[in-house]
Order: C-alpha cells, then sequence, then structure tokens
C-alpha cells in the first residue's frame, strides 16, 4: 500500500522530504501542512551511502545529477554528485554569464583579456559548495552521523548532528531547512527535536511522541514574500500521536517463486502481488505548546490567535483509500500496471472550522486544511524500468506532480535508482531508494 505511515510523521517535525537543495538530499516538510504526496518522502538510505552502494554494486561510476531552484526566481541550479567528487552547483547564470563576456568581444577584436573575463565565471565561489559528512556506528542497528556543508553564495554553514533511522531519534541542526505545501523552503536558525516511535505492529496500532524547539525567526530562501508558517515560529513543543490503520483485500494474488528459476523472480518483491484493496488509517495528535504560536495547524489562513503561553490542542487526522495491481513484474514487458488513490485529512478540527466559518478559496489556494486526493500510477516501460506520476490535488486544482522513472536492482529484491522532477518546484534528483514503496 501507499505509505500510511506518512500521515502519524507529518504531525512532527521530522519527516524527511527529497531535495536537492541540501547535500544530503533531503529537508523537512512543515509540520501540520497537508501530507507530503508519498514520491516527495525522501530516501532512508543517506545520500553518501547511496553512492557508496551504487560504487560498489555497479560496473561504471554513478555520477547523480540535480536540478533545484535559486534565490532569484530567473535562475536555476544544475549539479552533479558522486563519491569523493562533488561539482555543484553548476549555474545558469554561469552560462549566461560565459555567454555576455564572449558576445562583447568580436572575433576581430578578441584578446587575452576576453579570457580572463571568462576564466572568471568559474572561479567564482557563488557556483561551488561542500559538504562533509561523518557517521559513526555503535552497533548494527544504531549510529551517529555528523552533517556540515557550505554554499558559496550563503555566508552561513549548515549543520546537522543526528541519531537516525531508529525507533529513538535525536536530531539538532542549525539552520534546519522545511519546505510548505506551497513548494517554498524556509530556514529555522535553530531546531532542536527527540522522538520516541512504537515499532512496527501487526495489530496497526501506532504511536509516536516527541519534544521539538525552534529557535529564531525563519527566513525564507527561495522567495520573498508570504509570512512563515506558524509551525516554524520559536517555541517549545510537545507531541503525541497514535493511529489505528487497516487494509482490506478483495483479492490478492501472492504467488509463489520459483527457486532457481529466473523468468519468475519479481525485479521489485514490493510490487510482486496482483491485489484488489481498500485501506485507511484514522488517528490523533495532542499538543502542548509554549511558544508564539498557539496551533499545530501551520497556516495563518484560519485566523488562529499568536498569543503566548503554555496551552493545549487536540486533533483528529486520516486517510482512506483504494489500490489495484495488475502483474507481477517478473516479466520484460506489460507486467505492471498500478493505481493507488488515497483521500487525506491532515487536520479534522481545521476543515471542521472551514466549513462552520464558510470560508472559501480560490482554485489553486486551498487551505492546508482542506482536504486532498493523492493519486498514484506505475506503469513498466521495460523490464526493470518504470514510470511513476505521484499528483495532489486540492478541490479542482493539481496542487503538485511529480514524474519519476525507476531502475528495479533485480538482484537486492527490493532497490531502486529513481530519477525524479516536480514541476511545482522546479527541481529533480536522482537517487537510491532500498525496500520502500
Amino acid at each position: 500500500m501507499a505509505r500510511l505511515k506518512t500521515g502519524i510523521d507529518s504531525a512532527f517535525w521530522d519527516l524527511n522530504v527529497a531535495s536537492p537543495q541540501c547535500h544530503d538530499g533531503w529537508a523537512k516538510s512543515v509540520p501540520g501542512d497537508p501530507f507530503p504526496v508519498e514520491a516527495s518522502v525522501a530516501s532512508k538510505v543517506l545520500r553518501p551511502q547511496q553512492f557508496s552502494f551504487l560504487r560498489n554494486e555497479l560496473p561504471f561510476p554513478i555520477v547523480a545529477p540535480f536540478l533545484s531552484p535559486t534565490s532569484p526566481k530567473d535562475l536555476g541550479s544544475f549539479g552533479l554528485q558522486a563519491l569523493l567528487l562533488k561539482l555543484s552547483s553548476s549555474r545558469w547564470k554561469l552560462i549566461v554569464g560565459v555567454k555576455n563576456e564572449i558576445s562583447k568581444a568580436k572575433a576581430e577584436d578578441f584578446d587575452p583579456s576576453t579570457v580572463k573575463d571568462v576564466a572568471k565565471h568559474f572561479v567564482d565561489k557563488a557556483l561551488f559548495s561542500l559538504g562533509l559528512t561523518f557517521q559513526y556506528a555503535f552497533s548494527p542497528s544504531t549510529s551517529v552521523l555528523f552533517g556540515i556543508e557550505g554554499h558559496g553564495e550563503k555566508a552561513k554553514l549548515r549543520r546537522k548532528v543526528m541519531l537516525p533511522h531508529h525507533d529513538l531519534t535525536l536530531e539538532a541542526a542549525w539552520p534546519q531547512l522545511f519546505l510548505d505545501h506551497k513548494g517554498k523552503y524556509w530556514d529555522v536558525p535553530e531546531s532542536l527535536s527527540v522522538d520516541l516511535s512504537s515499532l512496527l505492529s501487526e495489530s496497526g496500532i501506532r504511536w509516536r511522541v516527541g519534544l521539538h524547539k525552534n529557535g529564531g525567526n525563519p527566513q525564507q530562501v527561495n522567495a520573498t514574500d508570504g509570512k512563515p508558517p506558524l509551525s516554524l515560529l520559536p517555541g517549545l513543543s510537545l507531541k503525541s500521536a497514535v493511529s489505528y490503520e487497516k487494509i482490506y483485500y478483495f483479492w490478492r494474488d501472492k504467488g509463489t517463486v520459483e527457486q532457481g528459476n529466473e523468468d519468475v523472480v519479481p525485479y521489485d518483491v514490493r510490487l510482486n502481488e496482483p491485489h484488489s484493496a481498500v485501506f485507511g488509517v484514522a488517528g490523533g495528535t495532542f499538543t502542548l505548546n509554549g511558544s508564539s504560536f498557539s496551533s499545530s495547524n501551520s497556516t495563518e489562513d484560519l485566523g488562529v490567535s499568536t498569543s503566548r503561553g503554555f496551552q493545549f490542542f487536540g486533533d483528529v487526522f486520516g486517510s482512506v483509500g483504494y489500490s489495484f495491481q495488475r502483474g507481477k513484474f517478473t516479466k520484460k514487458y506489460g507486467d505492471l500496471t498500478r493505481v493507488d488513490a488515497r483521500l487525506d485529512i491532515s487536520s479534522a478540527s481545521a476543515s471542521a472550522k472551514k466549513i462552520l466559518n464558510g470560508s472559501r478559496a480560490d482554485v489553486g489556494e486551498q487551505l492546508p486544511a482542506s482536504p486532498r486526493l493523492n493519486l498514484i500510477f506505475q506503469q513498466q516501460v521495460a523490464g526493470p524500468l518504470v514510470f511513476r506520476a505521484d499528483t495532489r490535488i486540492a478541490g479542482l486544482a493539481v496542487e503538485d506532480l511529480i514524474c519519476s522513472l525507476s531502475y528495479s536492482l533485480k538482484s537486492f529484491e527490493s532497490g531502486k535508482v529513481v530519477a525524479w522532477y516536480s514541476p511545482k518546484r522546479k527541481e529533480g534528483m536522482v537517487e537510491l531508494r532500498m525496500y520502500e514503496f
């Protein structure tokens, strides 16, 4: 199924979304915003580990490109990442600058000074960035990670310390990068979090508790308009969430894999079960805020007061959906077609308040509390190559769209190299995903 766990994770600061803005390949989703589309949830494999893994397992070197917007809206960044080599971020302004310098010098007037002027564009520090990641493993399941990166066009370094991918997660970042549902990035000067989550349960019940602290005023990264989401303002927040999920299959073909028969071995074991099913998740969040904002919902459109002091809030979220898959993804052609549809309500109280107050929003400018319809379509192109489109619809408008091509690594049961692009954010990247939907 599509990630039912996305709902409970979205209530916290710790849900990572894929982003080429940072060297480690992810930013944080703004808590209280609509649930991110499934394709935007960041890979669980750390960025340096992705390149190390692929270099060891594939017979050719991996150089992963990424594309991202910069502060001026008319510019963009293109970069290449590889193990022990990072050529980022070559900008469109580099190409424009070189072109202008050459065009200024006519062929008959060309002299060495023109070459010097052109060379200046290649040594401009704004065109380069540097990242360093250090990870130490205390045990096979527990490690601590420290990361630092600097971008030539920015004066400040970005630092992170975390205990990743565990039932107990510790993280500190200064500054921390957040992405809201409008595709805008925000830098929070200081962000600290401690989260404890339940392990996977066959009963369908999940829970999570977390303590989070933000410090400093959020700054917009790639735009200059708009107010920061309320949930990013300075303050201390204690959060807890519990959810229950259930899946009902109308029909399901588990099948069996014949040992030694390569013709029936799936390219991805997580896409090997034809089925038709409905699924749902319902949960609640409980928040104690001691900050300059008084709502766990991130939008300023709901007219929430901003009085200081400790306040308690409760809310309900839920999702319901349908999933259909044809084919077992074992043949070279026509053996995988899959559709997932999911309706999300990230805040029942805010949705009810909107209805009672008769609030209306223009098409394409739906409030974060409004229900969202998420559609996922996957189609095998040839062999291990799959096209995928993730769409989030608010009202009658497409709010987000991510298109991707994935190449499944058959020898790893459920591993794939994914190249995705988001027209809304005007960014994309290549990453490795292991045992992920």
